[in-house]
């Protein structure tokens, strides 16, 4: 998924980054375990081996090359952490309340990788969906297809319907908007406050020139809302134009001449 340039900005980018497929996984393994020593050893195992597999498998394609190493000392921690984590996780097949508590951690987990990829899907959807949906139904259906006990599984699926209703305001009522600056005046092109600027299509956002005082110059600012391409304009008080096409990502642009 890493190395599909393609895949970059989609749902299926969500595997390199976060936590809310491998806890997928884990959990598989938990719940497919004979004991607690068994779910311990088998979580640990497989994490230890697929992680290092991700970045060697990435080491030809990357421009890091094998400095890219340089980012499993995160995921090492965690691996280290799956020992235990599949120890306790393993006590959730004993089908007490309690262990509604032990699954609760990585039900957080998921609803932080909801709030994620739900504001990138309201900035770049369709984009995103899919890993917004998984992400939503795993909160909800963990304790149905993990507890026997119907309490549990209704209390449970309550829960993460409640968490996912109010994740969703919340992200609706602060919409996600990427604030840059685009453009600087100096050799390859020149402005001043006295151009005016504007986007083709101006649902991407908002732009304005700014005096910059850290650089003592001045700078389109843009207020972005949306990925997608459109063309910026700047236009000189005597009517020349300068005609740029813009292609907007969650954290990133390019800005080439027409």
């Amino acid at each position: 998924m890493a190395i599909i340039p393609q895949l970059l900005y989609t749902s299926f980018i969500a595997i390199t980054v976060t936590f809310e497929v491998w806890i997928l996984f884990g959990l598989i393994i938990i719940m497919n375990s004979k004991s607690n020593l068994d779910s311990a050893l088998k979580c640990f195992v497989f994490f230890l081996i697929s992680q290092p597999l991700v970045y060697l498998i990435q080491v030809p394609f990357s421009t890091l090359g094998w400095s890219l190493f340089g980012y499993y000392k995160y995921w090492f921690i965690w691996t280290i952490l799956c020992f235990p984590m599949g120890y306790i996780g393993y006590y959730m097949k004993k089908g007490k309340w309690w262990g509604y508590l032990i699954l609760l951690p990585m039900i957080v987990l998921t609803a932080d990788s909801y709030l994620t990829y739900f504001s990138r899907f309201l900035f770049s959807r369709p984009r995103y969906i899919l890993i917004t949906l998984f992400c939503a139904a795993a909160m909800i259906l963990y304790p149905v297809a993990i507890f026997e006990n119907r309490k549990i599984r209704r209390v449970g699926a309550a829960i993460g319907a409640a968490a996912v209703v109010a994740l969703t305001v919340l992200s609706l009522m602060n919409p996600p908007v990427y604030s840059t600056e685009l453009i600087a005046n100096g050799e390859t092109y020149q402005f001043d406050d006295s151009y005016t600027v504007y986007l083709a299509d101006e649902s991407y956002g908002d732009v304005e020139i700014r005096y910059v005082d850290s650089v003592e110059d001045y700078m389109v600012h843009a207020d972005l809302k949306r990925a997608g391409k459109t063309v910026l304009t700047l236009e000189s008080p005597s009517g020349e134009k300068i005609e740029l096409d813009l292609e907007i990502e969650r954290d990133t642009y390019q800005i080439t001449k027409r």
